[in-house]
Order: C-alpha cells, then sequence, then structure tokens
C-alpha cells in the first residue's frame, strides 16, 4: 500500500534493542507514581511481606504491588483480572513494574490484607499536596456515591421482603394444596399418581424454604438494623437517584479540595443517606488540611440542625441548601420562605406585612422553644390560604442556639415553617 504511513516488519531483528525506558515519556504520570512509591517507608505505614520469608517460593514486593493498585487507581482499573492482563501488555505497567506479571488473586489479596496501610498512603499523598502549596485554600465540597457490593440484591434481606417473600410461599402452598385436593377427587392413574408425587415434592421444598426464611428472619431482627446480607454481611440496601431502584453496597463519603480537585480525606459506610456524615466528614478535612477554620459546602441531602451545630462549634462554616419538605406550597398555601426574619426588631413578617412578635421562651427535651405569633390572622385579606390558622395548629422547626438547638414554634396564618434566618436569642 502506497502513500500509507507503513509499520516496523514484526520479524524484522534489530542490532540495538530499544530500551522500555525510551517508551514512556518524561512527563508520563507513571514517573510520578514511581518516585512517590520509592520515597515512602512501607514498613512504617504497616505494609505486610516487606521483609521477605526465609523459606518458601520468593513473593513480590508490596511496593510493585502498591504501584500497580495506585496505577489500575488513576486509569480506573477496579479488577484483579484486569490489572493482572494490563501488566503483562501495557508498557506504561511493564516499565512501572519492571516486568512482572503478578495473578490476580495475589494483587486481591494485597488489596484484602493491607487496607489500613493503603489508606495511609492515601494521608501521605495528602501531606505531599500540601507540602506543594496544592492544599492552600481552605474549603472543601463534601458528597456521597454508592458503590455496590459483592452481593445479590436477592441475598439481601429485610423485614419487607421476607413478609413478601413469606406470603408469595404461602400463596404456593396453598395452590399446590388446592391441586392435591382435586387430584384426589379423581379416579386413580399412573399420570394422577406421578402429578401427586410431584406436588408433593414441591411442598416439602417449600417447607424447608420456609424453615430458611424463618430462620434468616431471626438473624434480621436481631440485627441493629434489621437488615443482613449473605455474602457481603457489611453491605446494606440503599436508595439511588433513580426511581424505585436500589443497590446493596456502600456509602463512600468523599471530601474534596475546591480548587484543585484533590481528594482530602473519604470513609466508607453502609448508611444509605447521608444526613449523619456532615460534621464528622469536615472534622476530618480540617484535621488533614491542618487549618483553625474551614469552609464546607454540601448538597440538601446533608442538611441537619444537628450536624450544622457541631460544624459551628468545631469553627467550621457550612453551605448548604435547606430541603423544602413542607408540602404548603403544593397545597395553595404560604411556604416557610415566605416568612422573613428581622433580627433588628425580633420579629416574624408575615407576607400580609403583619409582624409576628415574640410571646415567651420554654425549655421542651432538653432543647429552647421561641414562640411567634400575631392576633392579626382573624382579620386578614389572605386567609383562604391560613388553614394551620383556622384549625389552631402551629408550626415549627429547630435551629442552632447557645444552648445546643432552638425551636421556633407559632400558630401562624399558613400553616408554613418559619423563615431559615436565625432569630435572635
Amino acid at each position: 500500500m502506497k502513500r500509507f504511513v507503513a509499520g516496523a516488519d514484526r520479524g524484522q531483528s534489530t542490532l540495538l534493542p530499544e530500551c522500555l525506558d525510551d517508551w514512556v515519556d518524561e512527563s508520563n504520570p507513571v514517573r510520578v507514581i514511581d518516585a512517590f512509591v520509592d520515597a515512602l517507608d512501607l514498613g512504617e505505614l504497616g505494609f505486610s511481606g516487606v521483609e521477605p520469608a526465609v523459606t518458601g517460593r520468593p513473593s513480590y514486593h508490596p511496593c510493585v504491588l502498591l504501584k500497580l493498585y495506585i496505577y489500575g487507581y488513576l486509569n480506573r482499573v477496579q479488577s484483579s483480572r484486569r490489572l493482572e492482563r494490563e501488566a503483562g501488555r501495557n508498557l506504561e505497567v511493564m516499565w512501572l513494574l519492571g516486568r512482572p506479571v503478578p495473578d490476580d488473586k495475589v494483587i486481591a489479596d494485597f488489596r484484602k490484607d493491607n487496607g489500613p496501610a493503603i489508606r495511609k498512603v492515601c494521608a501521605r499523598f495528602v501531606e505531599l499536596c500540601r507540602k506543594m502549596g496544592l492544599l492552600t485554600n481552605a474549603r472543601v465540597a463534601i458528597d456521597g456515591s454508592k458503590f455496590k457490593a459483592v452481593n445479590n440484591r436477592d441475598k439481601n434481606f429485610m423485614r419487607g421482603k421476607v413478609e413478601r417473600r413469606r406470603a408469595q410461599l404461602e400463596e404456593s402452598v396453598a395452590r399446590y394444596l388446592s391441586q392435591l385436593d382435586t387430584a384426589d377427587r379423581q379416579e386413580p392413574s399412573e399420570a394422577l399418581a406421578a402429578k401427586t408425587l410431584h406436588l408433593k415434592e414441591k411442598l416439602g421444598k417449600i417447607k424447608e424454604e420456609m424453615a430458611k426464611l424463618a430462620a434468616l428472619e431471626k438473624r434480621m431482627l436481631s440485627s441493629p438494623d434489621q437488615q443482613i446480607s449473605l455474602t457481603d454481611p457489611d453491605s446494606r440496601s440503599m436508595a439511588t437517584s433513580g426511581r424505585g431502584s436500589g443497590v446493596v453496597g456502600y456509602n463512600v463519603q468523599v471530601a474534596v479540595d475546591t480548587e484543585h480537585h484533590l481528594i482530602v480525606t473519604h470513609e466508607v459506610t453502609n448508611v444509605g443517606n447521608d444526613t449523619a456524615h456532615l460534621a464528622n466528614m469536615a472534622s476530618q478535612a480540617k484535621a488533614v488540611l491542618g487549618v483553625q477554620k474551614l469552609e464546607a459546602v454540601a448538597d440538601r441531602g446533608y442538611f441537619k440542625g444537628e450536624e450544622i451545630l457541631a460544624c459551628d462549634q468545631a469553627g467550621i462554616t457550612v453551605t448548604l441548601p435547606k430541603p423544602m419538605t413542607s408540602g404548603a406550597k403544593a397545597k395553595g398555601r404560604f411556604g416557610k420562605q415566605d416568612f422573613v426574619y428581622l433580627a433588628d426588631e425580633d420579629v416574624y413578617r408575615c407576607p400580609a406585612g403583619e409582624r409576628l412578635t415574640y410571646r415567651y421562651r420554654n425549655e421542651e427535651d432538653g432543647k429552647t422553644l421561641r414562640r411567634y405569633w400575631t392576633t392579626a390572622c382573624v382579620t386578614c385579606a389572605r386567609q383562604e390560604r391560613s388553614a394551620a390558622f383556622r384549625d389552631g395548629s402551629t408550626s415549627m422547626c429547630w435551629r442552632p442556639c447557645s444552648k445546643g438547638l432552638m425551636k421556633i414554634q407559632r400558630p401562624c396564618a399558613s400553616g408554613a415553617r418559619p423563615s431559615s434566618i436565625p432569630s435572635a436569642q
């Protein structure tokens, strides 16, 4: 073929074979991995196998497997088998490891046996980034991601699933018994005898399955969260963003530097929601960065008064949206955002312009309550949107104060919660 770039003949011998180092550019990220791992004291970090055994087959040095692990992380190669294939065909990995090809079980065992040490390596990397001036901005973004576990959804049991499965089995038992009753009323024959035997075998299997289900239910009810996973015991069923979908796995919390998008700290949990992780992740990020003050941003899934208060007490400024949980807008009534708190006067201003004045405060369940209302609701022209006042109910919310969490409560003309602006003490 003419007028095309031609490749070299595969069978052509060369007088001076190319050096493997010539295939890896000076700016290639694998050189950073190589330099970073070589500078670590793996024995101090707690890696096993740093000192070779006197007898037996020689093992791979932990630095070789750590380099392969980091390369897989950076290039989104998670499978141990895929990492084994990359070690035998990828020039970058050949250069990085020096051409050994560890098998998939060795790679998997390395990850399983050195989890705490690998976490310390992540901390050393954050320290390196801080020394290089990449983490000077004391501001992080916190979010969580659902990671699927090696546990099928059919191997995860909760109360609702057990009850549905028992109902299915009981329905099958009733159907088979009905078929046996029908068979008893028919004339005996070989075909009928075979069918009867088959039905009795099915009933026996269902009884065995119901016994197993009862044992699983007992285990499930004895667990703290009333949920068990058979293959991966620590994994839990979690809802995802897709409607009606879910995953059996883990909730990985991550705090990321907002300037360079570097992961500052992370934590793996089996709690499906994010509401209880804000203060913990922000405090960890503050400790890792070594700063006195920290700014943290998160989504509305992290909104919880106790967590925000804990962050404030730890010197962490949190920015996150407040979830709109009230159904007042959908029902044609005023929402809590329609009420404005006036700090100078210590009053709330309603959509009609009336002032809801502070009346008194008291204690309830160890929390401080401040109560606001106005007597103008009776003559208000917008009373058609004031269902809460007519039925005498009140609206309330919790908010931080010097004594803990403060609850603002008032019978208002809208049935909505008060404004999210903190009130005066």
